[in-house]
């Protein structure tokens, strides 16, 4: 590290939820480092969640997909030349020290190709270890008496710089011109009064819960006199709408917003109930009362804060992440029922009133 004060790159370039846990190295750097230039190396679906932070000096975009488009057309030169302009871009910031985060190939890369004295890989999978000069792997498992913590591996590579335990916090802001749009569109839903966001959709299908059972769970909402709002991307919009039609009442903004924009609808709801999905995480990031559906996947059991509880059921098979062996029955999620869904986040209205 240099004696002035230091350049460091965050490199976490997807997905959207590890995206918003790594966020607390923002306030963890800025307190060791108050004076760095800190910049953060993200692709374009993610970086909506950055741009607006002032903590951060710069947000650096990596069109990813416009160079697998090149590939695929094989526009070989184009391609190569676009690799040597970011190589070259990178290095020119002079940066002391890189966090790969991700500790993938893809991220390892581009930690190495810049050119730091101090490259930090965290995992190191892939063989990304190679190219990093320190790596790290946190022991950030569930213990009977200390349950993994909501982005335990971020806080462990945190402590290992040296940052302390309490400026670790989620760090999502949310720009008044995002604000605005989601308001707005809010309004035009005939959404008023206080409401409750509900986080249905994920890539994976053994992370969802039932779709009878966000019925339920809506209508059960609107008999406490809150507005359910469905959220998501716009490959939701059909499962969406296939819960809209069955509960008169419930709003969907599914594939409305952009990224930034249901930051905001999050942070004036009253209540978010989710599976493991990004937008979960950010009811837990915007200190909202959430409640977490977890089965296949258990990324944290506790939200580091009590407005946050987690749902999850340990069976013998628990977590299978990506390879289910219950032929499609989701036990796990099965397991939560809606009874036990709405005691749990009137507990957690009650606990933030």
């Amino acid at each position: 590290m240099t004696t002035t004060a230091p350049r460091i790159l965050v490199i976490r370039l997807s997905a959207i939820g590890d995206v918003v846990m790594a966020s607390g190295l923002i306030p963890s750097l800025r307190r060791l480092y108050p004076d760095a230039h800190l910049a953060w190396l993200v692709e374009p679906a993610a970086a909506p969640l950055l741009t607006h932070n002032p903590r951060l000096n710069e947000v650096i975009v990596w069109q990813r997909g416009q160079w697998k488009e090149l590939w695929r057309k094989r526009r070989w030169l184009e391609l190569w030349q676009r690799i040597r302009i970011f190589r070259r871009e990178l290095r020119e910031r002079r940066f002391d020290l890189v966090l790969d985060t991700q500790g993938l190939l893809k991220s390892g890369l581009w930690s190495w190709l810049s050119g730091a004295p101090r490259r930090i890989s965290l995992e190191g999978r892939e063989g990304s270890h190679r190219l990093a000069t320190e790596c790290l792997h946190p022991a950030v498992g569930d213990t009977p008496r200390r349950p993994r913590l909501l982005g335990a591996e971020y806080r462990y590579l945190a402590s290992h710089l040296g940052a302390p335990p309490e400026a670790y916090r989620l760090d999502l802001v949310v720009a008044g011109a995002a604000r605005d749009v989601a308001h707005a569109a809010l309004l035009r839903q005939g959404v008023q009064g206080g409401y409750a966001v509900l986080c249905p959709f994920t890539t994976r299908p053994q992370k969802h819960w039932f779709e009878d059972r966000w019925v339920e769970l809506a209508q059960g909402l609107l008999h406490q006199g809150l507005q359910p709002v469905l959220l998501g991307g716009p490959a939701d919009r059909e499962a969406a709408q296939r819960i809209v039609a069955q509960v008169p009442g419930l709003v969907s903004l599914a594939g409305e917003l952009k990224l930034d924009e249901s930051v905001a609808a999050i942070e004036s709801a009253r209540l978010l109930i989710g599976v493991d999905t990004g937008l979960t995480h950010m009811g837990s990031a915007l200190h909202k009362p959430t409640v977490a559906l977890f089965g296949s996947t258990c990324p944290y059991q506790d939200g580091g804060s009590p407005r946050t509880a987690v749902l999850y059921e340990v069976l013998p098979c628990s977590p299978c992440r990506r390879h289910p062996t219950c032929g499609g029955r989701f036990d796990c999620m099965r397991l939560h029922t809606v009874e036990r869904v709405l005691a749990q986040a009137r507990r957690q209205m009650e606990m933030s009133a």
